[in-house]
């Protein structure tokens, strides 16, 4: 059932009854161009009122997005293990950092920490694949499942259809920018994507008006702020979201509610 949202002529405020999170941001130290550390992240939010924030490795940490025929080796897979690890150490007491865990071919989960809230599965067109039919990638797939964290999954149309139909069947997928980057919104659409309630997607710089038809169609539930820093700047996303005519319990929900709930769902072990 398609949830109208208020179109008054009211600016309607955030009842910021909960901290405002966002939900897709890059951070690391390997990679410095651009700059995205901590402290470069904690530097662009000052005075927006975000109090948390989602963090994964930039994808040049993980592996060479540049080299279509890149082969893992082991100098790769420690430059992994020490990005994921990174964001289990920062953060401070005005910015609390959630991090995920950005897995690659040697779907490392042995290596997640219990302070891993989530996944991160990234590529773009002509980028390495993943070895979807690697014993590996399934048994990764059913720890993910087990502790039912959420997969901010970001691959090329093909492989996001066939990632929530067939490979992983009853994980929360978010799929970010409101798929601005691969296939796109109305191709999701088409294929009824946005209507499974296991389907999340975010706001990273995705058009105003976009963000408004998925509201009108979808509700408020599934949808959370991200900022995607350093691509995108914080302030103005966030900016992006204030200046929605909805009622202020629906911002608040988008904000950081919808995503406190789903990561409240997750089983993060020792």
């Amino acid at each position: 059932m398609v949830n109208t949202i208020n179109n008054n002529n009211n600016m309607l405020k955030p009842n910021l009854s909960a901290p405002i999170i966002d939900a897709h941001a890059h951070c690391g130290i390997q990679d410095q161009f651009p700059s995205q550390s901590f402290e470069n992240y904690y530097a662009h939010v000052a005075g927006t009122g975000i109090q948390k924030v989602v963090m994964f490795s930039p994808v040049m940490e993980i592996y060479d997005r540049y080299d279509p025929n890149f082969q893992d080796n082991t100098e790769w897979q420690l430059r992994r293990k020490n990005s994921n690890e990174y964001l289990l150490t920062v953060g401070n007491r005005q910015l609390t950092v959630i991090p995920y865990f950005f897995i690659w071919n040697d779907f490392a989960v042995e290596q997640m920490s219990s302070k891993h809230k989530g996944i991160k599965w990234h590529r773009h067109p002509g980028e390495p694949s993943y070895h979807y039919e690697d014993p590996r990638c399934q048994m990764a797939i059913d720890e993910i499942r087990q502790r039912n964290m959420p997969v901010v999954f970001e691959e090329e149309f093909d492989n996001t259809i066939r990632f929530i139909h067939e490979i992983a069947v009853g994980v929360n997928v978010i799929i970010p920018h409101l798929d601005l980057l691969n296939g796109g919104y109305d191709a999701i659409e088409r294929n009824g994507i946005w209507g499974s309630p296991q389907v999340y997607t975010d706001t990273s710089l995705a058009p105003r008006h976009v963000v408004i038809d998925y509201i009108n169609r979808y509700g408020s539930e599934r949808i959370l702020f991200g900022s995607d820093f350093p691509f995108g700047d914080p302030k103005s996303e966030l900016s992006k979201l204030f200046s929605l005519r909805i009622p202020g319990d629906k911002k608040d929900m988008v904000l950081g509610q919808n995503l406190e709930r789903l990561l409240a769902e997750s089983h993060h072990q020792q």
